[in-house]
């Protein structure tokens, strides 16, 4: 049941990737679409992660620890991709320079997001079942949301790549399942630690999760949608809180 749930909240990653294959999607459209999912995922952070930390925290420093923790580790991260990406270019002159340039800004930050974005999420929602004995449905939604926009622009820039419809495909499930199974860690493993330390955990995954959206998301959901991807953030944002505050 665990595994199925923490399966379901990243399954919108394989689906992103099956209509990113069969359809091209419309830039602007993407852009709405991503505007959302980045509304959902702030009400969360605002809603569960953050509040909730504090609460566990008792005036605690591991919230706010955790925030900049997460924050400092995605920066720090971000920083060593790119920085190993110059390398590479760098040292491949006989390599055609858009196609390499695609494979590093594409595969490695997927990778990022598996271990700073995805993973603390779906342990975040393991520890959730095991508080509260239910799914966070805002959580639930905002990864969801959030993740869907993120698979259509991958699959359609490994698309312009040359990637196969098989390997995008078996990227996207081999996320979804690695997710998967941080959920069953949060629920076996993270839930018998001390509050303070899941208090650490949610502030440090609500911080990754802010940089990823200043960063990446947002930037890049404007760049497609224009100023229209405002107004989907703020319905993505309401649309979160509401099911976050109708199941407190």
């Amino acid at each position: 049941m665990i595994f199925l749930v923490g399966l379901l909240s990243v399954s919108s990653l394989v689906l992103g990737g099956l209509i990113g294959v069969y359809w091209n999607i419309n830039r602007k459209l993407l852009g709405m679409i991503m505007g959302f999912g980045a509304g959902a995922l702030i009400s969360a952070v605002a809603y569960d992660l953050v509040l909730e930390a504090v609460e566990l925290g008792g005036g605690s420093y591991f919230p706010i620890s955790g925030l900049f923790a997460g924050a400092a580790v995605f920066l720090m991260s971000d920083s060593l991709i790119e920085f190993f990406g110059h390398r590479v270019r760098a040292g491949s002159p006989n390599q055609d320079s858009a196609s390499l340039n695609n494979s590093v800004k594409l595969l490695v930050p997927m990778v990022l997001a598996i271990i700073l974005d995805g993973i603390p999420e779906s342990i975040v929602l393991g520890l959730g079942m095991f508080q509260n004995g239910s799914v966070s449905t805002s959580i639930l939604l905002a990864v969801f949301v959030s993740n869907l926009p993120e698979a259509l622009a991958g699959t359609s820039g490994m698309k312009a790549s040359g990637w196969s419809t098989r390997k995008i495909l078996t990227l996207w499930l081999s996320i979804a399942l690695i997710c998967a199974l941080a959920t069953l860690l949060g629920y076996h493993v993270f839930s018998h630690v001390a509050v303070e330390w899941i208090s650490f955990i949610q502030a440090f995954a609500g911080g990754a999760i802010l940089m990823m959206l200043a960063n990446s998301m947002m930037p890049e959901s404007f760049e497609h949608g224009g100023k229209w991807t405002g107004v989907m953030t703020v319905l993505g944002f309401v649309c979160s809180a509401a099911f976050a505050l109708t199941s407190a």
